[in-house]
C-alpha cells in the first residue's frame, strides 16, 4: 500500500502539466490529411506485398522449392501483421497515450 501511494506521488510530481491541443500549430489539418494519405498508401502496399508473397508461396510449393515457399509464407505473415498494425495505429496510439481528440 505504501509503495503504491509513493509511486502515485512520484508520478504526480513528475507531471509537467502539458497537454496536447488541436490549435497550437498552423497547418495541423494539412498534416492530419497527409498522415491519413500515408496510412492509405501503406495499406495498399501491404496488400500488394501480400499478393506477391502469396504468389511466391504458391510457385514455391508448386515447383517443390521449399526456400521460396518459406519466404512466401513469411512475406504473407509480415504483410498481414503490418496491415494490422497500420490499420489499428490510430486506436493504439489513442489507447496508450490517453489522448481523446475529436
Amino acid at each position: 500500500m505504501f509503495i503504491h501511494t509513493r509511486l502515485a506521488q512520484i508520478v504526480f510530481l513528475q507531471d509537467p502539466g502539458i497537454s496536447p491541443n488541436t490549435n497550437g500549430l498552423p497547418g495541423l489539418p494539412a498534416l492530419r490529411q497527409m498522415v491519413g494519405a500515408l496510412l492509405t498508401f501503406s495499406l495498399v502496399i501491404c496488400v500488394a506485398a501480400f499478393v506477391i508473397s502469396a504468389a511466391a508461396w504458391a510457385m514455391g510449393s508448386f515447383n517443390n522449392n521449399a526456400h521460396y515457399a518459406g519466404k512466401g509464407k513469411t512475406g504473407c505473415l509480415v504483410a498481414a501483421g503490418a496491415a494490422i498494425l497500420i490499420g489499428s495505429a490510430n486506436g493504439l496510439i489513442r489507447f496508450f497515450s490517453g489522448i481523446h481528440i475529436n
